[in-house]
């Protein structure tokens, strides 16, 4: 579900990311699509939560991106 917080978007998505070293690789790979934007992964909670702030968010570049490395992703309502 987008959340807007002071013009700027946040979406979360629930992942099947388990290890800090791919979170950090996918978070790289995620900045290239949204440069000035705020990415962090919550791999602590069941959801292995993907969090993403930034002015536009396209959730479906987020997923693609996420699939093309051999992961999961899907918006969290």
């Amino acid at each position: 579900m987008l959340k807007k917080i002071n013009d700027t978007m946040v979406e979360v998505f629930k992942t099947n990311v388990e290890e800090i070293a791919q979170s950090k690789i996918l978070i790289e790979k995620l900045y290239y699509h949204f440069p000035k934007s705020k990415i962090n992964f919550d791999l602590d909670d069941c959801d292995r939560i993907l969090r993403v702030e930034a002015d536009t968010i396209l959730p479906e570049t987020v997923i693609e991106l996420l699939h093309q490395n051999g992961y999961q992703a899907e918006v969290l309502l």
